[in-house]
């Protein structure tokens, strides 16, 4: 599979890798005209009438930003913010854009990431390729006092006021270069610039570690039945992962004892009902974000563990620390 191979390539210096660094140069140079012509004013930049917090990445692939968004939006709650969220929309096949996204929203239409984040904060939520238009879209039919946005750090036509990366622990940058000989949208050097790093992993220097907590499984086809995390421990399952790191869902399953069959599909993958047509009838485990393509497909035995980042409380006055502070230099 074409994106698995890209990653291996991507983990070191190969002659592979080398052979692509003409096009990385290109592509770095590039990166750097468009955001110089950002910063010199050529190019339009539009700020919104509330403060924007962009959790973005630097490279390529999953690198755990749908749980951290979920876990910032949770943050501004409790602080008495009124967030809402935009988001590109991967992947989704609406006609026209921006989409309002409700937590019944089809994935097909929306993507499969925005419906997770709408079920699970609760907060309003819009979809779209140009992320101002849909800021504005959910502002005209929301009282949101706070914009998040699920991706989009290279998105520079949105003046926003905090950073926030995400890092994988695992992966880091790969071999260092930019696509497509590595796996960075952008030098490591950017991330200087940005307000927080959280690591999905073990962190390096200021990063935050964030790590994931699976309470519970959830049947796929009925959401009322549940069992305990410890349900399919001992048992062989099939483990299925159209996500952007899948290895990383797989070893959550062996770390709680099972034996893995795994099934890898290409990341934001429209499942259909033959895709589940296995020879051996064992239970069926996948996440959360391929759970809700799913649910429609008539798997009895289907589950999925809904995924909850853990951030060390000293991150949540930090974000709330900066935010105030670039409220406070918009109104000085």
């Amino acid at each position: 599979m074409l994106q698995q191979k890209l990653q291996r390539l991507w983990e070191k210096r190969s002659i592979g890798a080398i052979l692509l660094l003409p096009l990385s140069g290109l592509f770095c140079l590039l990166v750097w005209l468009r955001r110089y012509g950002y910063r010199k004013g050529y190019l339009s930049r539009s700020r919104v009438a509330v403060p924007v917090i962009v959790v973005g990445n630097i490279t390529t692939g999953g690198t755990g930003k749908t749980p951290l968004v979920i876990a910032v939006v949770n943050i501004l709650k409790q602080a008495g913010f009124k967030p809402g969220i935009i988001s590109r929309g991967y992947g989704g096949k609406a006609r026209s854009w921006p989409q309002q996204v409700r937590p019944d929203a089809d994935p097909v239409m929306v993507g499969d990431e925005p419906v997770i984040i709408a079920r699970r904060t609760g907060c309003p939520m819009a979809v779209g390729p140009n992320r101002v238009e849909a800021i504005n879209a959910l502002l005209a039919h929301h009282e949101c006092d706070i914009v998040i946005s699920d991706d989009g750090l290279q998105h520079y036509a949105l003046e926003r006021d905090v950073e926030v990366v995400v890092v994988d622990g695992m992966r880091r940058f790969g071999n260092g270069w930019c696509l497509p000989a590595g796996p960075l949208r952008e030098p490591v050097s950017r991330l200087s610039e940005v307000d927080l790093i959280v690591t999905n992993g073990t962190p390096v220097g200021d990063e935050y570690p964030m790590d994931y907590v699976g309470r519970q499984w959830i049947n796929v086809q009925d959401n009322s039945r549940t069992a305990e995390m410890t349900k399919f421990a001992g048992q062989c399952v099939h483990a299925i992962a159209g996500v952007g790191n899948p290895q990383r869902f797989f070893n959550m399953l062996r770390d709680e004892g099972m034996e893995v069959i795994e099934h890898t599909y290409p990341d934001h993958y429209a499942f259909q009902a033959d895709d589940f047509d296995f020879e051996e009838k064992r239970p069926i485990l996948m996440t959360e974000k391929d759970a809700v393509k799913c649910e429609r497909l008539g798997l009895e035995d289907a589950w999925y563990v809904p995924i909850q980042a853990n951030i060390q409380k000293k991150f949540h006055y930090h974000l709330l620390n900066v935010l105030e502070a670039k409220r406070g230099q918009k109104t000085a």
